[in-house]
């Protein structure tokens, strides 16, 4: 049975890039894939919503009714690839929902594949929820991502343990162009014959991270 991928972007802190990954992610699935479908909980602009609006739909998770909605699409095995760009707001929300339905083990019934990829930053609250989520999600289901724009240095030694996903530092003049709405990393990969440029081989390397998630999700019956 071929399984139905969600993909769920998290941290309990702002301002670690989880927008620009799940941006990133939407992309390479649209390209891989054909489609995707992005859900956005977030309470503050600029998010995914505002970068791809074709594919992206707002969900909530603070009353009955909005975690209905979006566990019925999640847990909906129909080829259609999902990414949950989850603001720092709804964190502890969204856990202890999936938590109390017991998504983990209703989606492999279901033939459905989560991943959390899980931000890491250097203070108490991600260290906190990182040892949560290592207790909650399983572990072929859980990935740590080393964004070296917020940490600035070696991954702490307290996520080191598991898979890890390495998102490099750009330079700031480079962060500041594809923080604008409207751009496109594919369209830039298209249209940017020199693939020799910082950017290019930058968005190459991480949707070749990309892809053999993808490739992991196939090996393991998808």
């Amino acid at each position: 049975m071929r399984r139905t991928p969600v993909y769920i972007i998290c941290s309990p802190r702002p301002l670690v890039g989880k927008t620009l990954i799940a941006r990133l992610l939407c992309e390479f699935l649209l390209l891989q894939r054909g489609s995707v479908v992005g859900f956005d909980v977030n309470l503050k602009e600029p998010s995914l919503l505002d970068f791809l609006p074709r594919v992206t739909e707002t969900a909530e998770v603070e009353d009955t009714f909005g975690k209905m909605q979006l566990m019925d699409r999640l847990i909906l095995n129909d080829g259609i690839a999902k990414v949950i760009d989850l603001g720092f707001h709804a964190f502890d929300e969204f856990f202890t929902m999936i938590g109390e339905i017991g998504f983990f083990k209703e989606a492999a019934r279901r033939g459905v594949a989560p991943t959390v990829l899980f931000v890491a930053d250097n203070d108490r609250a991600s260290g906190r929820s990182y040892a949560m989520l290592r207790s909650r999600v399983p572990e072929r289901s859980f990935i740590v991502i080393d964004n070296e724009f917020v940490l600035r240095g070696e991954l702490p030694d307290a996520f080191s343990h598991g898979r890890l996903l390495n998102i490099a530092a750009l330079p700031v003049f480079l962060k500041t162009y594809i923080d604008r709405v409207g751009f496109s990393f594919t369209g830039y990969l298209r249209q940017e014959r020199d693939s020799s440029t910082e950017l290019h081989q930058w968005i190459r390397d991480n949707y070749f991270s990309f892809r053999e998630l993808e490739l992991g999700l196939l090996l393991h019956g998808g």
